[in-house]
């Protein structure tokens, strides 16, 4: 029995394919079935595009942070750091 694998898209192909289903005389189905793709992913990726703007799409298991949440990680850990170190002594 052998088991499918995975497709992986990088965030070009996704963009690409959500552009060719919004040309006219074009739908999402459609372009799935010409490239292959399981149906309903076109608009999985154009609810995340939406959702997450330039940061969508990050790649394989990156989570996607904006600068704020980004600062804010680095502030925790300085704390937690900075207890530790504390605690410590």
């Amino acid at each position: 029995m052998s088991g499918s694998k995975r497709r992986r898209y990088d965030a070009e192909f996704k963009r690409n394919a959500i552009s060719l289903a919004e040309e006219p005389g074009r739908n999402a189905h459609t372009v799935e079935q010409s490239l292959g793709i399981p149906n309903g992913m076109i608009g999985k990726w154009r609810r995340q595009l939406s959702k997450d703007g330039l940061l969508a799409f990050p790649g394989n298991g990156i989570e996607v942070l904006t600068p704020d949440q980004k600062r804010i990680r680095e502030l925790e850990k300085k704390l937690r750091d900075a207890e530790q170190a504390r605690s410590d002594h």
